[in-house]
């Protein structure tokens, strides 16, 4: 049996569809549980193929479910032919289908999936799922980030 990727859909109360950073944070929630259950299903095939399945699954998740969501939005991926219409477009979502795909393959926990839109010059959403520490980060709410300390040792220098 074919598992068809679930593309997730406005919430039944949103009446409007999903904030953006909402859209990001179903979507890469989405295709990393679909990447947890194809990695899965894939158990007993090469490092390679389970790579190369990872890499196409993800992105047909993220495609489909931004091009339901936000039809007239353009899209640059890792993953995907570049559509060079983004470079006039106001919104651009960024997506990284599977970051980390030999991690993937070798049943590791340290990938991740990126979304992210770029609007009128600047990232206004994003999210980033880490499926195999069953964690999604996201820019709503940003996170609180301490102030530097300049005199605090940097591990690389």
């Amino acid at each position: 049996m074919r598992h068809e990727p679930h593309v997730p859909g406005p919430p039944p109360s949103a009446g409007h569809g999903p904030s953006d950073t909402g859209l990001a944070v179903a979507l890469a929630r989405t295709a990393g549980q679909r990447l947890l259950e194809l990695r899965h299903e894939l158990a007993d095939r090469s490092g390679d193929e389970v790579k190369q399945r990872g890499d196409q699954t993800a992105q047909q998740v993220l495609a489909a479910g931004l091009s339901a969501a936000r039809p007239a939005d353009a899209v640059l991926s890792e993953e995907a032919t570049d559509d060079r219409a983004r470079l006039d477009a106001a919104r651009v979502w960024i997506i990284d289908p599977l970051d980390g795909t030999r991690e993937y393959s070798e049943g590791r926990h340290d990938w991740a999936v990126h979304v992210a839109l770029w609007q009128d010059g600047e990232l206004t959403a994003g999210a980033v799922a880490l499926p195999g520490l069953g964690a999604v980060l996201a820019t709503e709410p940003a996170p609180a980030v301490p102030p530097r300390d300049p005199d605090a040792p940097c591990a690389w220098r």
